[in-house]
């Protein structure tokens, strides 16, 4: 049972924004953590409750990391954490959570049941850790559907199409994705869905394109 209980989402980049709506879809509260000051002003107008982990650890029943980043769940944190919380990662590889520092507190490790172990701590609370605190969705579910790496490997394949034929004109740097590509993508996959989109009338395109009407 999600719903009524506590969420906490670590991070507000596209994989966090997605877990926390899905967290609220279920009728959990959810709370995110940031670092940065605008995607945390993002998740505030987007209505979540955002504060630091340290002070969101203590009221979370469930506690997702999806930063990228190193120890984003940390000994202080696990110090706070209530009896039963379950702390899991989706973001990166399994460093985000500080598992050692967890082993090394723990006075017993047990397994309940695939996917999730639990550490008890020496005064009496439980801590759950899933899928060994790897990719959640990738350890402990089916991985990525078809449905949402067929985006993913249309833009590599096309990317390194767009490398070869312009890689004399390339510096040697790292570059964003064009957007005509991510624009092509959109709309192969629209149609796959069978979903249909306006299109802009000519004098709608003049409109965009000029600065002589309008404020």
């Amino acid at each position: 049972m999600i719903a009524g209980k506590t969420f906490v989402v670590a991070g507000y980049g596209w994989c966090s924004r997605g877990i926390a709506m899905r967290a609220r879809g279920m009728g959990a509260n959810v709370i995110v953590t940031e670092v940065s000051a605008l995607p945390a002003l993002e998740a505030v107008m987007d209505g979540f409750r955002v504060m630091p982990m340290i002070e969101a650890a203590p009221l979370a029943d469930f506690i997702c990391s999806a930063t990228g980043n190193k120890h984003v769940i940390d000994k202080h944190h696990f110090e706070v954490m209530k009896d039963g919380c379950c702390v899991s990662n989706s973001g990166h590889f399994n460093v985000e959570i500080n598992l050692p520092s967890l082993e090394a507190m723990a006075v017993e490790k047990t397994t309940p049941r695939n996917f999730v172990e639990e550490y008890r701590m020496a005064d009496g609370r439980n801590l759950r850790i899933l899928g060994e605190g790897r990719l959640v969705n990738l350890a402990a579910a089916e991985g990525h559907p078809a449905a949402v790496m067929d985006m993913s490997f249309a833009n590599q394949a096309l990317s390194a199409i767009y490398v070869l034929q312009n890689h004399k004109n390339l510096e040697n740097k790292v570059y964003s994705v064009p957007r005509e590509i991510d624009d092509e993508i959109a709309r192969f996959k629209l149609a796959s869905m069978g979903v249909n989109i306006d299109i802009l009338t000519a004098e709608q395109d003049a409109y965009l394109n000029s600065w002589h009407e309008g404020t």
